[in-house]
């Protein structure tokens, strides 16, 4: 498939598409109704896969990146037909585990499910924004995310009152894209 896809900073990306399947992403659990993962009615979608192994973490399991299901073009095509007749979701989060553990098959993901829904996405990582930009290849699912959730747990800042996040070092980000524009993305 060739798809000609918007992205942030007044770019155009055209790219050929293999099937999600090749990029080894694997799903752990869809949450369809999630008041938890972000600001508003949301489809959570947690993946397999982290490098971080924060102590404390609420989600140990999610760390073996061949737990789950492996994602296929059918699950996929099925949650964005979920996600589009939910005419209460706001958004789509991303968590896991951590989505960034396979950036190219996220980058993908994320491309497919902004272009089919248009929906605000939310992204959850135990790496810091600043780690994501260092990397090339971490730097590539920024463009699709509205919202990223960054760095690790630490337990010795845990907060439950924190809205959306576990520990004190935890940051909301709003159009981490910006980042790689130049001016800070005030084009």
């Amino acid at each position: 498939m060739r798809y000609d896809l918007p992205i942030r900073c007044s770019e155009r990306v055209s790219c050929d598409m293999p099937p999600i399947e090749e990029y080894g992403l694997r799903v752990l659990q869809i949450v369809p109704e999630s008041i938890v993962d972000g600001e508003g009615l949301r489809y959570s979608i947690y993946l397999a896969g982290c490098i971080h192994a924060c102590p404390g973490c609420h989600n140990p399991e999610s760390w073996n990146p061949r737990a789950g299901r492996l994602l296929t073009e059918s699950m996929l095509q099925g949650f964005i037909e979920r996600i589009r007749s939910n005419v209460m979701l706001d958004g789509v989060t991303l968590s896991g585990g951590d989505p960034f553990y396979r950036p190219q098959g996220l980058s993908e993901l994320l491309k497919r499910i902004k272009s089919a829904t248009g929906l605000n996405i939310w992204c959850y990582t135990g790496y810091t924004l600043e780690e994501l930009l260092a990397k090339e290849e971490l730097r590539a699912p920024l463009p699709y995310i509205d919202v990223l959730v960054d760095g690790r747990y630490v337990a010795a800042e845990r907060d439950p009152d924190l809205a959306f996040r576990g520990s004190r070092n935890q940051r909301i980000i709003y159009e981490p894209w910006r980042a790689l524009c130049p001016n800070g993305g005030g084009e």
